[in-house]
């Protein structure tokens, strides 16, 4: 089966794309950047989604496309790119698929297109709160996804899949969830919010719930694939735990952290540097626990996943091996270089 996998060069879609090798597809990746070795690919094709009459050539002869490209970001400089390419390029692999006479088409979408809700574990009947839309990278998912769903029809089907927080090892970017994990390892995280909550899945677990979605899947239906609901203070101790550093210990009310964060967003235009830590619009969205269900996967996929403690260690550890010094420590190593040789003694010398 010739499959048209489009982000095959990103963290989940490499992944998808080993999996999908795995079960012996010929996966046709489609991206701006070469696929890393490890995603299996049988061929490249360099190209944007944002351009339709490449991705139309690149699915020919292809029976199914799955679609993981995507920009995914809260930064203020990246809201342009993310609604070309999370709507408009969804758009054209929708066109092109169907012009290419594809029947079935997976989308990764995202659980931040299911919720969160106050109180309970969110599922495939939720929506977000209507102010969280305000945030770019949830407006553009969900209008994404919306545009997917309603081009489901009798001779096209379509299904999306939800991925929760996903973490894992060849994070390369990272991700913004990459990025906590990358920053709690190399201590630049002190505090948490005691009130917030993620649900936290292994990107292996993620690539196989795309597979299960791609056989299984009910077109026009969306398919949460999430693991474990932890609070955020669990989550961080897990991953720090499995390098042996110790957990952040402030604890920070949001209501002071989403103070900070905005003095730090003022700071950052007047300089125009975004920050790196406290971004506003993800200290916006730790305001309710971002917790989810994936019962409907299971029930109807048969996705398993693994334990949380399991993906948050192997992330935790990937970053640890991959760090690169600090500059004090090149500094240091620079110095050590400098130093001159010891003085030897003459035989006999006491």
């Amino acid at each position: 089966m010739r499959i048209l996998l489009t982000g095959a060069s990103g963290f989940i879609g490499a992944h998808v794309a080993a999996e999908l090798a795995r079960e012996g597809a010929q996966v046709r990746a489609f991206c701006r950047s070469e696929p890393p070795p490890e995603a299996c690919v049988s061929e490249w094709v360099a190209g944007d989604v944002r351009d339709l009459g490449s991705l139309e050539l690149a699915a020919a002869g292809c029976e199914a496309v799955v679609h993981t490209a995507a920009s995914y970001s809260y930064a203020r400089a990246d809201r342009a790119a993310m609604h070309d390419v999370n709507v408009e390029g969804t758009r054209n692999v929708l066109e092109a698929a169907a012009r290419a006479g594809v029947r079935r088409l997976l989308v990764t979408s995202s659980s931040a297109t299911c919720g969160p809700v106050p109180g309970r574990s969110a599922t495939e009947r939720d929506r977000p709160p209507a102010w969280e839309l305000k945030v770019p990278y949830k407006r553009s998912k969900l209008l994404a996804e919306e545009l997917a769903l309603r081009a489901a029809t009798d001779g096209f089907e379509v299904i999306c899949v939800n991925p929760t927080t996903v973490v894992g090892p060849d994070d390369r970017q990272p991700t913004p969830s990459g990025k906590i994990i990358r920053d709690l390892v190399n201590g630049r995280i002190i505090g948490y919010v005691p009130s917030a909550g993620i649900n936290v899945v292994s990107v292996d677990d993620v690539a196989r719930g795309h597979l299960l979605a791609l056989e299984r899947g009910r077109s026009g239906e969306r398919y949460i694939l999430g693991g474990e609901n932890l609070w955020l203070r669990d989550a961080f101790a897990l991953a720090t735990d499995a390098v042996g550093r110790p957990p952040p210990r402030l604890t920070v009310p949001w209501p002071a952290a989403y103070g900070v964060a905005l003095i730090a967003d003022a700071c950052g235009r007047l300089v125009r540097r975004e920050p790196q830590l406290l971004v506003l619009d993800e200290v916006k969205l730790a305001r309710t626990p971002l917790f989810f269900s994936s019962a409907k996967a299971r029930a109807e996929l048969g996705y398993e996943p693994a334990a949380a403690a399991d993906a948050l260690a192997a992330a935790a550890r990937w970053f640890d091996a991959t760090r690169e010094p600090s500059r004090w420590q090149i500094r240091l190593r620079w110095l050590g270089r400098l130093r001159p040789p010891p003085l030897r003694r003459p035989a006999g010398h006491w």
